[in-house]
């Protein structure tokens, strides 16, 4: 046993203090990026927000709203191999979307039949588990990047810049940052394992940088305000559940609760999740998220335009003109208190 005494942070322990700007409005900041990717050698070009692949929110209609705003998304792995095929083969190639997968073998093979059916229409590939630092989640991706030298390869999750460089050693592109920060995820109170979310941004990003690859900040961002803090301590590329959750293109059905609509918002270890799609929670595990009712919030697109306009504020409040160039241009300073909240959280 031991003890790191270093303070590790959070996206509520911070505030990024604001620099001198010759910018003269919001519009003048260019929220889009521009990667050439490690491994597969492919080139991006988008705003660098992907919507998470969770069965509520990672959806063929979010993709198609998304993707219209040069935005990304990982859709769900429960899609039937003929739907997903035919999805991503009618996809234009300026698309950015994710085919997901788990490491079992059923997974795998899975996405074989799947890409030998939409062949060279699936570009990116996000392979998601709970707990990256598995011997057998190393194994697994050192047989897909094998098998499938061209694809740009997300993977995660994992915390820490040891692992994060394994990771961008065994061929993948983007790693996949956060353990426990989602708002439907309860892996840190069920397990006591975790890392504040800022802290393993800015440790992984650095690792990945050193090496020519990325990272994808998962979870935790709770306002744009969180965005602007992750992508300013680093992260290339931000990966967003609650913030997109219970709109007109996420999966579930409205549920009427007191006169009110509301929408059903679950995390993918729950016991919700585990019961459509596991047969229940298995004997030798407990559920690791919850399920809650959100209010519902009607097209996506309000939403975009809150979370955009949000880090393109930002942006100027520190001169950067361009998104990679915030995390140059970022100070943060610690502090006790964010928000005035005498008339009650907003």
């Amino acid at each position: 046993m031991r003890i790191e005494e270093e303070l590790k942070l959070d996206f509520k322990d911070v505030l990024i203090r604001p620099k001198r700007s010759t910018l003269t409005s919001r519009s003048e900041v260019d929220i889009s990026r521009d990667f050439v990717f490690l491994h597969s050698g492919r080139k991006y070009h988008g705003i660098p927000i992907i919507a998470a692949n969770m069965d509520t929110v990672g959806t063929f209609e979010m993709a198609q709203a998304l993707t219209k705003r040069d935005l990304a998304v990982a859709l769900h792995k429960h899609y039937g191999e003929a739907e997903i095929a035919a999805f991503f083969t009618a996809l234009p190639d300026t698309a950015t979307v994710f085919y997901s997968m788990g490491i079992t073998n059923a997974d795998y093979e899975k996405f074989q039949r799947v890409k030998a059916a939409a062949g060279s229409a699936i570009r990116y590939v996000c392979v998601d588990v709970a707990n990256g630092y598995t011997k057998s989640f190393v194994d697994f991706l050192n047989k897909l990047r094998a098998a499938c030298p061209d694809i740009t390869l997300m993977a995660g999750n994992v915390v820490t810049g040891e692992m994060t460089e394994e990771l961008i050693l065994d061929g993948v592109d983007i790693v996949k940052v956060g353990i426990g920060p989602g708002s439907v995820c309860t892996t840190r109170k069920m397990t006591g394992v975790g890392y504040p979310q800022l802290s393993a941004i800015i440790e992984c990003a650095d690792a990945a940088h050193g090496l020519g690859g990325l990272i994808c900040a998962d979870g935790g961002c709770t306002a744009p305000g969180d965005l602007a803090k992750a992508f300013g301590g680093g992260a290339d590329f931000i990966m967003l559940g609650g913030m997109l959750a219970g709109h007109d293109e996420c999966s579930d059905e409205l549920v009427e609760r007191d006169g009110e609509r509301k929408v059903r918002f679950y995390g993918m270890s729950s016991r919700a999740a585990m019961d459509r799609y596991a047969g229940g929670v298995a004997d030798y595990r407990a559920s690791e998220g919850k399920e809650v009712l959100l209010d519902y919030r009607g097209p996506v697109e309000n939403t975009l335009q809150d979370i955009l306009g949000g880090v393109r504020s930002a942006c100027t409040y520190v001169g950067a003109r361009k998104l990679k160039e915030l995390s140059k241009r970022t100070t943060f300073i610690r502090v006790a208190r964010q928000l005035n909240e005498v008339f009650g959280a907003s």
